[in-house]
């Protein structure tokens, strides 16, 4: 091809692609929170990227969202998922009858939105999720074991991290015994800015809203709550006599009993948690790293009421949690809370000279059949500048394989970090390598 008919290499925005070493540590995170979940007693799902419209587009009537890609092939309409809960919810509704209740799946994978990409956030994003869903009744114990679940998510990536709990009937309860139902969601969206906004800002525009003052004051106190399980419930039960409101209290103390009993320790209860404007209808919760919040909530979930209500007339409450990790490793990957020098694709260079290249590459698959991730740099450069290759990519070991060594099956192995080298049989060199040092391995 000409030069000047050269296409620019370039990808589109907000779509997340990484080099090598991030992309290893990356699938190495999906990889244990996959164990986590599987450990758990959860099962993999895999749902289609492409949905038909009327399916993806159920929960907004039919009307395409703006951030959804949609588009048609021949005459049929579709889209890419934006999340994983309708599709998980189509799925349930057309195998109702073939799945065993309480359902409780996992899936990671890819969803697809169309917003403005900034900071954190992505137009193609991984998404791990995990939902507990039942057939007409779902027990209060599955809220604390999907919590307790994101708890140990964060766990298993080495993260100290803070879990937030709420209980959205606690709000709604008390937006009822005022009778302002028709405004719950204006008046979650207000109340939902209560860390972003000054109080004075709040209360105004929760009194366009049509509030007294003494409303506005208790929203604001309700919204300030905090703490212990104990601390919340005494200060909650001073506000409001709502069946509704006490109802949520009584669930929060029921999620906080459970969740002792099962061994959380990172939990706090703090009622500004509120997850969305009119989705959740019970349990909610958000995760932080501890002593960093302002960085912002790393994943969540909640309770929902009914999850296939768009696809069947069967009730299907479910409780769900979401670990944002597309954003999350992002955000580590800036606070330079990894170490990409510890990550390799190689454990182990196979460094051949005269005429071995094919016990060369015998060598690799013995090496790589005892677990060991092994290379044979079979190029036709010189031994120096192999050698340089290895360190260059950091590989820790090298063997190095010449006619003497075939010869023998003795071969000197180098650690590239310390300098030190010893001739060892191939047994040898296997437990040096999966060890990871030569001091106590004698030829």
């Amino acid at each position: 091809m000409k030069q000047n008919n050269l296409i620019t290499p370039k990808k589109l925005q907000g779509f997340w692609e990484l080099m090598p070493k991030e992309q290893l540590l990356f699938s190495s995170l999906l990889n244990k929170i996959e164990k986590v979940f599987q450990d758990n007693s959860f099962l993999p799902l895999d749902t289609p990227i492409l949905e038909y419209s009327e399916t993806l587009l159920a929960k907004s009537g039919g009307e395409t969202d703006k951030e959804v890609y949609r588009f048609s092939k021949g005459s049929t309409d579709m889209c890419m998922r934006y999340d994983l809960t309708v599709p998980l919810a189509r799925f349930v509704s057309m195998h109702k009858n073939e799945l065993n209740f309480p359902f409780k799946r996992y899936q990671i994978g890819k969803v697809y939105r169309g917003e403005r990409p900034q900071k954190g956030r992505y137009r193609e994003f991984y998404q791990c999720d995990a939902d507990i869903i039942g057939n007409g009744e779902l027990s209060i114990v599955s809220d604390a074991e999907c919590i307790h679940l994101f708890e140990k998510c964060y766990q298993a990536l080495n993260l100290d991290v803070t879990i937030e709990v709420s209980n959205r009937k606690i709000l709604s309860g008390y937006i009822q015994e005022i009778q302002k139902e028709d405004k719950t969601i204006d008046i979650l969206i207000v109340l939902d800015k209560i860390e972003k906004l000054p109080k004075e800002e709040i209360m105004y525009q929760l009194e366009a809203l049509g509030l007294n003052e003494k409303e506005r004051n208790d929203l604001i106190s309700i919204i300030k709550t905090s703490g212990t399980i104990e601390e919340v419930s005494t200060k909650l039960k001073k506000i409001s006599s709502n069946s509704l409101f006490l109802s949520g209290i009584e669930e929060l103390c029921q999620t906080a009993q459970i969740l002792n009993a099962m061994g959380a320790k990172q939990i706090i209860f703090n009622l500004a948690i509120i997850r969305g404007h009119n989705y959740y209808t019970g349990t909610v919760f958000e995760s932080f790293l501890t002593g960093r919040r302002g960085l912002g909530a790393l994943g969540g979930g909640g309770r929902f009421e009914n999850l296939c209500g768009y696809f069947s007339n069967d009730k299907m409450p479910g409780v769900g949690m979401s670990v944002g990790i597309t954003r999350l490793y992002s955000l580590l990957l800036q606070e330079n809370y990894f170490d990409l020098s510890a990550t390799n694709e190689t454990e182990c260079a196979i460094i051949n000279f005269d005429d071995t290249l094919l016990p060369s590459l015998k060598l690799v698959e013995q090496l790589r059949e005892n677990g060991i991730k092994a290379d044979c740099f079979y190029e036709n450069k010189s031994f120096k500048s192999k050698m340089k290759e290895a360190n260059r990519r950091q590989i820790k070991f090298a063997i190095i394989v010449g006619d003497e060594e075939v010869k023998t099956e003795t071969y000197a192995i180098k650690n590239m970090e310390t300098g030190e080298q010893k001739n060892l049989p191939i047994s040898k060199i296997i437990e040096v390598i999966k060890n990871g040092r030569m001091a106590s391995v004698m030829p």
